[in-house]
């Protein structure tokens, strides 16, 4: 099977979460008979509210629960932890029909877990292998980038809002993946974009995938926090994620 994974990153408030949920609505909708995996990669969690999920426990607490086993000294536990981490990860899951969700959760404890963590990672690489298609919403800025939680990508996505700042976070987060990441092609959504933007010059950013003005229809649905599934299929963040998902999935069809 062919995966073909989908990576959000950009600065923060640029609405990567709203778009990587678009995306997903998207994807379910255009293809009922793929499985589709949704990565919240961000700490927030906000992923799971924008889809209506409700996962019941996050990768972290996993790892916690590894983590502390070796604290304890407890190695042999730790062991049978790491070789079970596969069906630990399966409970971690909100399934709804063909899509399934998976939150990282918040990795904040004290102590160096480098080989649980490496470990957890090459477990979420062999589960995401089951899916046609994964959708990851990263968390903000470069960290991810550097740390290599998003090494090996189909498409990454780069989210901006029309401010100087948002600009050059994605620029510096495409440098450096151009170093750290193994991508096939990547691009850029401009969003929350108002009358009077003028694009970067090209040769700054990658290709352009869309240009999303504000919507109405997504700020009245944040405000009551509903779902991706609430919009209408006219609302222009829809239609903008449609676009960039036609130019992604040119030559990375499953």
């Amino acid at each position: 099977m062919h995966t073909v994974t989908f990576a959000f990153t950009g600065k923060g408030g640029v609405g990567k979460t709203s778009l990587s949920a678009a995306m997903i609505r998207l994807l379910l909708e255009r293809y009922p008979d793929k499985k589709i995996l949704a990565i919240d990669a961000d700490p927030a969690v906000g992923l799971a509210t924008a889809l209506a999920m409700q996962p019941p426990m996050t990768l972290d607490d996993v790892r916690l629960k590894i983590a502390a086993s070796i604290d304890k000294g407890e190695t042999a536990d730790a062991v049978a932890l790491l070789s079970e981490a596969r069906f630990h990860l399966l409970d971690c899951m909100d399934e709804r029909g063909n899509l399934s969700f998976l939150a990282i959760g918040r990795p904040e404890a004290a102590g160096c877990y480098c080989k649980v963590n490496a470990y957890l990672k090459q477990v979420i690489e062999t589960i995401s292998g089951n899916f046609d298609f994964v959708v990851i919403d990263g968390e903000a800025g470069i960290e991810q980038i550097n740390r290599r939680v998003l090494e090996t990508i189909t498409c990454l996505v780069l989210v901006s809002d029309g401010s100087q700042k948002g600009i050059q976070v994605v620029s510096t987060i495409q440098h450096v993946a151009s170093r750290l990441v193994q991508c096939e092609k990547s691009g850029v959504i401009f969003n929350r974009i108002r009358p009077g933007f003028a694009l970067p010059a090209a040769q700054e950013l990658p290709p352009v995938l869309a240009v999303i003005g504000d919507d109405d229809a997504q700020a009245q649905n944040d405000m009551q926090g509903e779902s991706v599934f609430s919009l209408p299929d006219d609302a222009p963040l829809l239609r903008g994620a449609a676009q960039a998902l036609d130019a992604l999935l040119q030559e990375n069809r499953p």
